[in-house]
């Protein structure tokens, strides 16, 4: 449904390991460096939807947004369980307890801050 996702971060070197933990979790390779100013990194596909997290362009701090999800969908609720994991090991911080059965029937749903406090999330089905 969407070309691409981009968030800001603070720590650009912190976010980036995040994600690429979070995202191989999900068996979703770094594409790695997209652009140099400001520098950004690239994950996903084209065909199915991108990510990036930057260094913002007015070089001014990285806010999250009040209310705002980016949810990824899980191939399995093993596959979300170690999406969880990896984001807690690598810099990420519990939002909402770990992955608990979701408010759409036959699902289980996870939830993290980044290292900037985006709210980034992922869904297993089934």
């Amino acid at each position: 449904m969407y070309f691409h996702v981009m968030v800001g971060a603070n720590d650009l070197e912190a976010s980036k390991t995040f994600y690429d933990a979070t995202f191989a979790a999900l068996g979703v390779a770094s594409k790695g460096k997209f652009r140099d100013d400001p520098t950004a990194y690239m994950y996903g596909e084209a065909e199915t939807g991108l990510f990036f997290v930057t260094k913002t362009m007015d070089g001014n701090a990285a806010t999250c947004a009040n209310g705002g999800t980016i949810m990824f969908k899980a191939p399995s609720k093993a596959a979300l369980d170690a999406w969880y994991s990896a984001g807690i090991a690598n810099g990420g911080a519990d939002f909402n307890g770990t992955p608990a059965p979701g408010g759409v029937p036959d699902t289980t749903m996870g939830y993290l801050r980044d290292p900037t406090g985006n709210k980034i999330a992922a869904v297993a089905f089934g």
